[in-house]
């Protein structure tokens, strides 16, 4: 084990920190682009970057879209393994937060929309749409799963409702992976970091044999909890994991005009609660065992039981593409995906009423599981002076849920000491369980249209998308019980609570682009997007709500110059959002299950400034960044529970974010020195709609040295070692904090510092 307070460790940081000052690597952070290439390091000049947002190839600085990109070596440099690693704001417009203190399901928002209060309801959705490989993902569960080989990360800002349709209102996040090569190579790396973490994974491709490639990826990355859990019964810590997956690919190319690739995936994640420490008094009194914790604790102050949260994930894709000539292409994209949720949260034992010999820390107990389908069709080409893309859409979905809040401690009469309560889950009921089957067909259609005069500099496009949703399910048990419930004609029925809903729309997209000079492109875009209508499981009444709308208008500019050795972007952009989804719930102290409602209680308004650089001012050193201004207001909304209008807050959207990073590399005797560090910001922001208290700001450093080609004697391989630290400086801040008068201030504190070693293989 590489304890964070052992010497071994202290040396390692303490190399870092030296050399990256030596190499000049100051606090700058997030890449939006790669340095040059490594093929030729000599060169100076940014690396183009080429992006599929509009179901094309297309150059980063020639799409009229805000967009920001990770590349796989971005990743390795933060040491970033899921997308819950983007949590510390490596693209500050891209918010992630565990849903409350559970990393098994995450709450993804951009441009101060989509984030949940509650991320764990199979009715309902989020409104930034994560896709793989042009796959969509339809739950927040299994976001947290080890990503495999990463050729980059797509960020595209705003709504995208005409190309990739529903729950796309704040944007998407595409994730594109490699594929087979058809060349035989091997990628492997092992490492090792404080809290016993280990790592190892592997990336082989195989030889192109009769007309077949094929490729492999498997990993496994494991670590130990970062808040140390004081029971006796040897359970886990708070805030440990344990990803798990492999991937098999085959790309077929009997023609060259024609592939079908092929795609298996099968992961596990495991992971333990993030802890949730009280920070500050409430107005009832706290059992002596009960201490406040104001700063990031190392234990709690009870030992609960924990079990780890369980994930377990598998799919298929085929992806058919066919140049039916060489202007244009049919493409087809066929998955199945399944997926199983278990989450164990009992991180609230501070949570708790005291009572002589009353019973506490809610163990909160739930299960997801989830299969979907999807086929996507799209035709891509262009005919003179016009490129386009349409095509259609199909997606079903079938979702179940359930959850069980039985106490696991009870105290003695005093609060000095406590027991463990003896659980049969089979015999505690359940509070809730529900179920739904989402059904969505859409048709597609854009067109970017450049006309023949002033030297083809002026680009027109015009889009639009028409959906349908349905979504038919129930609400089967309520408060452990079959629930009541009053039917359209007044009767009072016991049984399910159904949900039949469907829902039409039209979303559509007009951009202007202007090709200013050949390195400075201008264009202003116009378009709307929407969150799916549904219903809370965690209501009384299953009540439907409608989808959530924005319709939106972005101007920018995206420039290169000094000989491509600089790079700035720009965008600015106003939305109007209607029939906000609104989360409204009741807290009956001494009792383990709240009431939910959903109602679309609010419309609002967000605007915003994005801005991006790179810069390569001399050979082997890039720096870039990025800041994010983000303003939203909403209206006030009717509460159902108060029956008066009540503040609302616009969750996990800090006003100021920005991520700065210098990336060096330079030859040396024995191969090539590299060297990142990146530096992430943010204001604090709202963690719960009605509460008005703030998370804490944050300033979180990420870095790396490495030593990499170096030639293993003459086997044609070669070797990298590296040193890597996540929140080097060890800085410390509540990414949620929230007030309950009855038992005062509570919070989650981020992660420690985190750092390890790794040496990679490559032949």
């Amino acid at each position: 084990m590489i304890a964070s307070t052992s010497t071994v460790g202290r040396c390692r940081l303490a190399l870092f920190a030296s050399a990256a000052l030596a190499v000049g690597v100051s606090s700058l952070a997030h890449a939006e682009v790669a340095a040059a290439t490594a093929d030729d390091s000599s060169a100076i000049g940014l690396e183009e970057v080429v992006v599929t947002a509009q179901k094309r190839e297309t150059k980063l600085q020639d799409t009229p879209i805000s967009i920001s990109t990770l590349n796989g070596d971005d990743l390795v440099n933060r040491h970033a393994q899921s997308v819950e690693d983007l949590i510390d704001g490596s693209i500050p417009s891209l918010r992630v937060a565990p849903f409350f203190a559970r990393s098994s399901a995450l709450t993804i928002g951009m441009r101060g929309i989509g984030a949940l209060g509650d991320a764990n309801q199979p009715a309902r959705d989020q409104a930034v749409g994560v896709y793989i490989d042009g796959v969509y993902l339809g739950r927040a569960q299994g976001l947290g799963s080890a990503l495999y080989d990463v050729a980059r990360i797509e960020v595209l800002k705003g709504p995208q409702g005409t190309l990739f349709g529903r729950n796309t209102e704040g944007g998407a996040i595409s994730i594109v992976t490699r594929q087979p090569s058809g060349v035989f190579k091997v990628n492997a790396t092992a490492g090792y970091g404080n809290y016993s973490a280990y790592k190892a994974e592997a990336h082989v491709d195989l030889p192109t044999f009769n007309k077949i490639s094929l490729k492999f990826d498997g990993l496994l990355s494991k670590r130990d909890g970062t808040t140390h859990n004081p029971i006796t019964s040897g359970e886990p810590d708070f805030n440990s994991y344990d990803k798990r997956g492999f991937h098999a690919e085959a790309l077929w190319k009997p023609l060259d005009n024609f592939s079908a690739d092929y795609a298996f995936d099968i992961s596990y994640d495991g992971t333990t609660p993030y802890y949730v420490q009280l920070l500050g008094p409430g107005a009832l009194a706290r059992a002596p065992l009960i201490r406040l914790q104001p700063d990031r604790a190392h234990s709690a102050n009870v030992g609960v039981p924990i079990q780890l949260s369980k994930g377990n994930t598998y799919g298929h894709r085929l992806t058919l593409d066919w140049n039916l000539t060489p202007d244009i292409e049919i493409k087809s994209v066929s998955s199945y995906r399944r997926l199983s949720q278990s989450q164990y949260d009992n991180a609230e034992e501070n949570l708790s009423v005291f009572s002589p010999n009353g019973f506490f820390s809610r163990y909160s107990i739930a299960h997801t599981y989830q299969d979907q389908y999807s086929e996507e069709l799209q035709a891509v080409g262009r005919v003179p002076n016009i490129e386009f893309a349409a095509g259609a859409f199909y997606f079903h979905e079938a979702a179940r849920d359930n959850a069980q809040t039985p106490n696991s401690l009870q105290w003695n009469a005093t609060g000095t000491g406590y027991t463990l309560v003896t659980l049969n889950l089979d015999k505690v009921s359940l509070d809730r369980a529900s179920h739904v089957t989402t059904e969505s067909s859409g048709v597609f259609g854009q067109a970017t249209w450049t006309p023949p005069v002033l030297d083809g500099i002026t680009h027109l496009t015009l889009g639009g998308r028409f959906t349908h949703d349905k979504k038919n399910g129930s609400l089967d048990t309520v408060n452990g019980a079959v629930p009541s419930y009053v039917d359209a004609s007044k009767v009072t029925i016991t049984g399910p609570v159904p949900l039949a809903k469907s829902w039409n729309r039209f979303d559509p997209l007009v951009i202007l682009a202007v090709d200013a000079t050949p390195d400075i492109n201008l264009y202003g875009k116009w378009s709307t997007g929407y969150k799916s209508g549904g219903a809370n499981s965690r209501s009384l009444t299953y009540r439907a709500f409608n989808p959530e709308t924005v319709s939106m208008f972005e101007a920018g500019a995206k420039t290169e110059f000094w000989d491509h050795r600089a790079r700035f972007n720009v965008a600015a952009y106003t939305g109007r959002l209607k029939d906000v989804q609104v989360d409204f719930s009741v807290i009956i102290l001494n009792n383990n299950r709240g009431t939910l409602e959903t109602t679309n209680a609010a419309t609002g308004r967000t605007k915003g400034v994005e801005a991006d650089f790179a810069l390569q001012p001399l050979e082997g050193l890039t720096l870039s960044g990025s800041y994010t201004y983000t303003k939203v207001r909403l209206s006030k909304a009717f509460n159902p529970f108060t029956n008066l209008q009540a503040t609302v807050n616009p969750l996990y959207t800090p006003r100021n974010a920005g991520s700065l990073a210098a990336d060096y590399q330079q030859p040396v005797a024995i191969g090539t020195l590299r060297a990142h560090i990146d530096v992430n910001m943010a204001d604090g922001q709202y963690t719960s709609t009605t509460d008005p208290n703030v998370s804490d700001k944050s300033v979180l450093v990420n870095g790396r040295l490495a030593v990499s080609d170096i030639r293993m004697a003459d086997s044609g391989a070669s070797l990298q070692l590296s040193v890597w630290a996540r929140n080097l400086f060890n800085e410390q801040h509540a990414f949620l904090r929230n007030f309950n008068a009855a038992l005062g201030t509570y919070g989650i504190f981020n992660e420690p510092r985190t750092f390890g070693v790794e040496g990679n293989v490559r032949f």
